[in-house]
Formats: structure tokens, C-alpha cells, sequence
């Protein structure tokens, strides 16, 4: 498994920039390293001297760069779902459509990279991956997808399968073996989505993932301008809403000040210099030590003994937060986030007794 690194900060921050200096980085270490790119404009092949493809491709030494476009993506994925159409259906009407037609809806760019970013994981082919997204909400909202996602089949399966819906698509020719086939799902009979062993363990799986300081973590990068501090600490908390450890603060082209210092607290912030020409190593030198990540707060912490529940949400302040328990689980509203937590049994079906806002922590009792 890979250790992957992205970076969170306004545009213009000079997210790309630090991305291919610590794939660098890592790569004269003798790592394996893969910069996956999803910005689909040409500055990363600018910076990267070297134009990037759909193909992974070595551009140094231990270190090779993809670019991923959602549109030729796309074009894939229908026709791997037109192969399964062919093996169950006897008169196939998806061949009229062809994925070179397909255009992209909102939403698609983050779940085909996010798949794209899970496959290269699974390939054990790299010691660390960095990508390099859009660096804002978005990126936030893709690495958060297997927790959304997990909580939409958890609460919505047994309804589906009670309704008149569900019970016409259980017994669908159509539908049942490629939901089976692409799902392993179990849509037969007494079985009808309960054998979802496959798809919780691929959603946990990148649940755990995420919420592995050693396994996943975010940067963020920021110059001195007061919007890009901001957006910066906005990150930082909504960070913590989908499970991600932000292991530190790099400054681009400034100095690390009081002010800063204390805006991030009790993040590490180092100051980089300004990248010139193909001379990246004073840069590569001044990047943090990403080990380091693991030491900073852990986004949420359950104390079942006490019935606590902590959860850290810098960047924002009370009148920002809301609390809501209106069935089994506990939504926290933070920004433009909710968050589902998920109780452990000790405390399911309790109520919450109190809750506060204290030095960047939402304390919850039950």
C-alpha cells in the first residue's frame, strides 16, 4: 500500500509546484513514486517539462506522472459496463450508445479519479502516491466519497430492498447479474443486497485509509495574502469533516511570521522558496518531513468509558457548527460539510446529553 500525500490551499498558492518537489523528494530516496495529476490544463506538464499522458510514464529516476481526463475515462468505464451488458442480455440496447458520446456531469471527475487513485494503490506498483487535484472542496469531497458512500448503503439498503422498487429489480434479468457481477451483490431471492461483503470491505477499506495519518495526509500551502490564509484554515477544518489528517502548514515564498504561526496551531509551518528554472532541490530541501503527519490531531476521538466524543474542527467557530441527532447516528454540520458519525455500540442509541465548542474542539457527551 502507498503512502498518499495531496495539497490543499487556494489557487495560486503554488499547489503543483510543491506537489512535484516532494514527488521528487521521495523519489531520490529511492521510493516509487507516482504525481497523478487531475487538472486537465497544461500547467503541470509546463512545470513538469514533459507532456503528461492517460498512461503513467517515467520522467526520473523512480518517478513516473499521469495526467487523468475525465472524458477518455468515461469512454472506458461504459465499455467495460457494454462487455457485461453483452454476456447477460440477449438484445443489448447500450451498443447504441457509445462512450465516445458520453459527456461529463458534474460529480463524475471526482469519483473517476478517486478510482483511478484507488486502482494505482491497488497495483503496489508505488511506495507514495501524490496527487495533485484541484486542491479545494473538491478534492475534499472525492477522498470523502467511500464515508458518503458507506452511509447511503448503510441506511438506505434495507429501505430498497423492502420497496416495490426493489423487490421489480430483484427479479430483473437485466439488472441482477451486473449489479452482481460489478457489485458482488447478491440479488436473488432471500439474498437481495445482503451479500454486500465485497462493496462494505472496498468502502472500509478506503475509510481506513483515509483516516490513517501514516497511509493518507494533506498539506496545506498558503502565501501570507490574507484570503489564501483563510481559505487555508477553511480547508483545515473542513479537512477533519471527511476523516483527513493535514500533517502541516507550508508557506510558498514567505517567510513563516507570529501571526501565521499562531492562525495554525498547533501545525508546523515551514517556510519554502521560490522555485527558478530546473533547480528544484532548494525547495525539495525545505519541505516538511511528511512522517511527521501522524503527530498532528486526530480529526475525531470516541472515549467510550467517559461517552465523549472529540472532534477537531479548526478554521471555524461555534456559530458555524451544528449538532443534529434525529435517528441512530450523530450529524455534525460544519460549513459546507455534514458528517454521519457512526457510534460505537457503548453509545448507539444514546442520547446526546451536552455539547461544546472549546480551543478548536466540538466535545460531545452522551
Amino acid at each position: 500500500m502507498a503512502l498518499i500525500l495531496t495539497f490543499l490551499g487556494k489557487g495560486g498558492t503554488g499547489r503543483s509546484t510543491i506537489a512535484i518537489a516532494t514527488a521528487k523528494k521521495y523519489a531520490a530516496q529511492g521510493k516509487r513514486v507516482l504525481l497523478l495529476g487531475q487538472d486537465p490544463g497544461p500547467a503541470l506538464s509546463i512545470l513538469l517539462g514533459v507532456p503528461l499522458t492517460l498512461t503513467p510514464q517515467e520522467i526520473a529516476p523512480n518517478l513516473k506522472a499521469v495526467q487523468v481526463n475525465s472524458a477518455p475515462l468515461l469512454e472506458r468505464r461504459w465499455d467495460e459496463v457494454k462487455q457485461l451488458e453483452a454476456q447477460y442480455v440477449r438484445t443489448p440496447f447500450f451498443k447504441q450508445i457509445y462512450g465516445q458520446e458520453l459527456g461529463v456531469l458534474p460529480g463524475m471527475d471526482s469519483a473517476l479519479a478517486l478510482n483511478e487513485l484507488r486502482e494505482y494503490d491497488d497495483s503496489k506498483q508505488y511506495d507514495v502516491i501524490v496527487y495533485d487535484g484541484s486542491g479545494g472542496m473538491d478534492t475534499l469531497r472525492m477522498l470523502g466519497m467511500p464515508e458518503i458512500l458507506s452511509w447511503y448503503i448503510r441506511r438506505f439498503r434495507q429501505a430498497f430492498v423492502d420497496s416495490d422498487l426493489g423487490k421489480n429489480l430483484a427479479v430483473s434479468p437485466f439488472i441482477q447479474p451486473i449489479v452482481s457481477t460489478v457489485l458482488a451483490v447478491d440479488m436473488s431471492g432471500d439474498n437481495a443486497f445482503q451479500s454486500t461483503k465485497q462493496v462494505d470491505n472496498l468502502l472500509d477499506k478506503g475509510k481506513d485509509a483515509l483516516a490513517d495519518p501514516n497511509r493518507t495526509a494533506a498539506y496545506l500551502v498558503t502565501t501570507p495574502d490574507a484570503s489564501a490564509i483563510a481559505t487555508a484554515r477553511y480547508l483545515w477544518g473542513s479537512s477533519q469533516q471527511v476523516s483527513l489528517t493535514v500533517g502541516g502548514v507550508i508557506v510558498n515564498q514567505a517567510a513563516v511570521t507570529e501571526t501565521i504561526a499562531a492562525d495554525f496551531a498547533p501545525l508546523t509551518a515551514v517556510s519554502v522558496p521560490t522555485h527558478s528554472d530546473n533547480n528544484w532541490q532548494p525547495l525539495i530541501d525545505a519541505l516538511p518531513d511528511f512522517s511527521e503527519a501522524a503527530k498532528a490531531p486526530k480529526p475525531i476521538n470516541i472515549n467510550t468509558a467517559q461517552r465523549l466524543v472529540s472532534l477537531f474542527l479548526p478554521g471555524f467557530d461555534k456559530k458555524e457548527i451544528k449538532l443534529i441527532q434525529s435517528g441512530p447516528e450523530v450529524t455534525i454540520e460544519a460549513g459546507d460539510q455534514r458528517r454521519n458519525i457512526l457510534l460505537p455500540p457503548q453509545l448507539t442509541g444514546k442520547s446526546v446529553t451536552g455539547a461544546k465548542f472549546q480551543n478548536g474542539y466540538l466535545i460531545v457527551s452522551f
